[in-house]
This record gives structure tokens, sequence and C-alpha cells, in this order.
């Protein structure tokens, strides 16, 4: 399939028709979710990708020729998607404390493409459940800055399912400076790592939701 490709050996899912660093961007909402003991279950996820990007994942899978994309005809391409995913750790990260919370294999999972954009939705069973005792944050973020993941708006991180005691502070990116971009816009999408000299550009463009239940 000719939208697919390795890179650096570690099987990521595409290559992106952007030139500069980052090579993706997506923008996501996600919703923390509950079980009905009050532990955390899973965490849902949808992801928006760019025009650009869209464009060139969905090449030559429109296969009956009707100039639309449906599911059955996008789930190739999402089955690619969250199999590739665990290689980077989901680019999901759910500490409380010291403590990292693992992720079993994506369930309900697919792609839709509306206005020219894909959108990923796929959930993250935890490995363990666990009931939250004190902070316990989201992040979602590429540490490499291959992938570009932004939060529209601060409700776009959201509970599902959780006691009312519990609350929600959602801390969004800061955006780059000029020369860090046209620093990052340097580096070619062959190269997958990002220089250990530009990594301290990146450090704190992640975005965060920090759960706290009383």
């Amino acid at each position: 399939m000719k939208w697919l490709l390795s890179i650096a050996a570690c099987g990521f899912w595409f290559v992106a028709p952007a030139a500069a660093h980052p090579h993706v961007l997506i923008d996501f909402a996600s919703e923390i979710v509950f079980d009905k003991t009050g532990q955390i279950a899973a965490v849902r996820h949808h992801w928006r990708f760019d025009e650009a990007f869209s464009a060139f994942a969905i090449q030559g899978l429109d296969t009956d020729g009707d100039g639309k994309y449906s599911r059955a005809e996008l789930d190739p391409l999402a089955e690619v998607n969250v199999t590739s995913l665990s290689e980077f750790e989901f680019f999901t990260f759910l500490t409380a404390g010291e403590y990292e919370a693992g992720f079993s294999a994506p369930q309900e999972y697919w792609l839709d493409l509306e206005d020219g954009f894909l959108t990923l939705h796929f959930t993250l069973p935890l490995a363990r459940p666990f009931k939250p005792d004190g902070a316990v944050v989201l992040e979602v973020y590429d540490p490499e800055y291959f992938v570009a993941f932004a939060l529209p708006s601060e409700d776009a991180v959201r509970l599902a399912g959780a006691p009312a005691d519990c609350g929600l502070r959602v801390q969004l990116a800061r955006e780059l400076d000029e020369t860090a971009a046209a620093a990052l816009a340097e580096i070619g999408p062959e190269q997958r790592q990002l220089p250990e000299d530009l990594k301290a550009l990146t450090e704190d463009l992640d975005n965060s939701a920090t759960l706290t239940c009383n």
C-alpha cells in the first residue's frame, strides 16, 4: 500500500506530505473514562489530522470509485494506525505521582472523513484500572515532535462516568516562537528523532489535563 512506509525501522504509520518539522498535525479531544466502581478504566481519543495529511493518507482507498469514503474503506487505514501506535506508547501518558498507567490493545477504533479531515476514534483500556488518589495527569504528545498534538480548547478533555467529587483542569500548550519554529523546520521527514540540541524547544509543548477527586 503506497501510503504506508516504515520510518527508522520502527513501523511509523505514515509519511506526511509536510516538509517541515512537525510533519503531522493533530487536533485532539479525549475522555477519561471511569467504570461503575469509580476506577479509571480507559482513555477515549478523537484525533483529527490536518487537511494535507488527510488528503495524502486516503489516496487509493476509494475502492468502489464513488468519490466517497465509507467506514469499511477506511477500516484498513484505521487498523494500521492503532497497530502502529503501540510502538510509541499511543502518545498517551497517564500518571499518578510516580505511577504510569499501562494500556491494553486499542478497542472501538474507526476513521471517518468529514470536510476533508480524517478523524481517528479509539479507546485505550487501562491494563490495570485504578481509583484516583491525589492528582492524575493525562498528557498526549510526541516527545520527538514528529507529530504535533494540539487541544483546540479546554473543553476538549472531559470526564466520562466520573464520581461527582472529581474535577478536571486543562492546560493548553504554548505556541512555538518564530526562532524555534524556524530551527525545527530544517529537520526533514526522514528524521524521526529530534536532535538533542533542539529537544529543549519542545519540552513544554505538551497539552495536559489534571484530574483530582476529593
